[in-house]
C-alpha cells in the first residue's frame, strides 16, 4: 500500500494552505484518497501531484472549471495551456495600450477629451487606420501642383502597426494618430510639399522616372556609398570608385547625358556645392515638424530604422574625380567595374 500522507503534510509538500485544500475536496477536484475513523484526511502521492497540479494552474490564472474539466479528461494540458496563453497575450496586450495612453496623457498633461481620443486611436481595426491615413494623404494632396503619381507615391508610406506592438510603437501611433487628424498639421504638411516640390527645382524631383530612381537605382548605390564612407574606405580607392562611378553613370542615363570625364568632373564640382552649402546654411526645420515627422513616427510604428539622410557628396567628389584623372577626358566611359584597376 502507497504511503499516505495528512492534510499538513500534503500542504507542505504543494505550498497550499491547508483551507485550501479542503475546498478543492468540498468543491470535488480533489478528494481525499482516504479518510481515518476520526474523520482525518489523508493523501497519496498521486493526490498530492493533482495538488501541486492545481497550485500551478492557479498560479498561473486558471479558473476552476478548466482545472475540474483537465482533471476529468475533458480537455488536456496542452489545450488548456493553449488557450490560457491567447487569454494572457489578450491581456497584455491591452494593458500595453493603456500603459502608452497612460505614459502620453502623464507626458502631455491631457484632458478627458484627449484620453478618449488616445483609447480610440489603440483601439482601432487595421482598417480604421487605413481609413483615417487614407483621409490624412487626401486632404494633403488634394489639388498640389505636382508630377501625377507623386502624392500617392508619398502616401506609401504609412503606419503598419503589428499584431503585438511594443509601447513605443503604440505611443507613436497615438502621436500620429493625433496629429494627422489636426487641421494645423495637416495644413502644415501641405504648405511643405507645395513649397518644396511645387516649384522648380522640387517639382523636377516629382517626375515619376526621378522618383523610380530616388526609390530604386538611386537608393540601392546611396546606400552601398554610405556603407563605403562610414567604413572608412578612402575615395580614392578602387572599391570607392566604383561605386561612385556607378551612381554617376546612373544619373546620366536618367537625364540622357553621355558618360565622360569631363561629365564626372562636372558632377564633382556640383556635389562640393551641395556640399557646402549643407555646413553654411542651416537646416530648414519644416520638414522635420511637418512630412519628416510623420516618416520619423510611421518608422517606429514599423519598427524600420529612419532614412538616411547623410550623403557623403564630398567624398563622392573625391572618387569621381580620383577615377577622372585616370582616363581621357572626352572619351565615353565603359561601366566602372571594368575600367577601374586594383
Amino acid at each position: 500500500m502507497s504511503e499516505l500522507y495528512t492534510i499538513g503534510d500534503a500542504a507542505r509538500r504543494t505550498g497550499l494552505s491547508v483551507s485550501a485544500i479542503r475546498f478543492y475536496a468540498d468543491a470535488g477536484i480533489v478528494a481525499p484518497t482516504r479518510l481515518t475513523e476520526a474523520g482525518h484526511r489523508l493523501y497519496d502521492i498521486r493526490a498530492i501531484a493533482r495538488l501541486e497540479l492545481i497550485r500551478t494552474l492557479r498560479d498561473l490564472g486558471s479558473g476552476l472549471d478548466d482545472i475540474r474539466r483537465l482533471l476529468g479528461g475533458e480537455t488536456t494540458l496542452h489545450e488548456l495551456v493553449v488557450a490560457h496563453l491567447e487569454l494572457v497575450e489578450r491581456q497584455e496586450r491591452g494593458l500595453r495600450a493603456r500603459r502608452a495612453v497612460l505614459r502620453t496623457l502623464v507626458r502631455q498633461g491631457g484632458t478627458v477629451a484627449q484620453a478618449a481620443l488616445m483609447h480610440r486611436l489603440v483601439s482601432m481595426s487595421d482598417e480604421e487606420r487605413e481609413r483615417l491615413i487614407d483621409a490624412f494623404w487626401n486632404e494633403v494632396g488634394a489639388g498640389l501642383d505636382v508630377a501625377p503619381g507623386f502624392v500617392e507615391r508619398l502616401g506609401t508610406m504609412r503606419p503598419r502597426l503589428p499584431e503585438d506592438p511594443a509601447a513605443a510603437q503604440l505611443e507613436a501611433w497615438i502621436e500620429l494618430g493625433d496629429l494627422v487628424q489636426d487641421e494645423e498639421f495637416r495644413g502644415a504638411v501641405r504648405a511643405y510639399l507645395r513649397d518644396t516640390y511645387a516649384t522648380p527645382p522640387g517639382r523636377i524631383m516629382t517626375a515619376a522616372p526621378v522618383q523610380d530612381f530616388i526609390y530604386t537605382t538611386g537608393a540601392k548605390i546611396a546606400a552601398e556609398i554610405i556603407a563605403e564612407h562610414r567604413a572608412g574606405l578612402p575615395p580614392d580607392s578602387p572599391r570607392a570608385q566604383e561605386v561612385a562611378v556607378r551612381f554617376a553613370r546612373a544619373t546620366a542615363e536618367l537625364a540622357g547625358k553621355q558618360v565622360t570625364a569631363e561629365f564626372l568632373e562636372r558632377m564633382a564640382a556640383q556635389f562640393l556645392v551641395v556640399e557646402e552649402l549643407q555646413r553654411e546654411e542651416p537646416q530648414d526645420d519644416r520638414y522635420d515638424v511637418t512630412h519628416g515627422r510623420y516618416l520619423s513616427l510611421v518608422a517606429v510604428i514599423n519598427g524600420t530604422p529612419p532614412e538616411e539622410g547623410f550623403v557623403p557628396f564630398a567624398w563622392i567628389a573625391a572618387a569621381l574625380r580620383a577615377y577622372a584623372s585616370e582616363v581621357s577626358p572626352a572619351a565615353d566611359l565603359p561601366d566602372p567595374g571594368g575600367m577601374i584597376r586594383p
